[in-house]
């Protein structure tokens, strides 16, 4: 799976969130908040193809978090892109 590059990441207001640009500007209906460590990932993948081991070895790597943790919360990151179609 990978990051569509139709998303951007933005800060707004001191939070970071995905927008989908629309034809006149940003669609303010489809953003997502990322906190840091969504943020973190949503860096470490764009532009490359990756699955939820991957997301789990960068969480294990950054956050120094048990292998069992990353792999569920890695799932958790991964299933609500994948419910927000911001992955392909």
């Amino acid at each position: 799976m990978k990051i569509s590059t139709r998303y951007k990441v933005r800060e707004m207001a001191g939070e970071h969130i995905i927008v989908m640009p629309g034809s006149y500007g940003a669609d303010m209906t489809r953003v997502i908040a990322l906190n840091e460590s969504s943020l973190y990932l949503w860096n470490a993948l764009q532009g490359r193809e990756f699955d939820t081991e991957v997301v789990a070895d960068l969480l294990v790597e950054q956050y120094e978090i048990d292998r069992e943790t990353a792999l569920r919360d890695g799932q958790a990151w991964v299933e609500k892109l994948r419910e927000t179609g911001v992955i392909e």
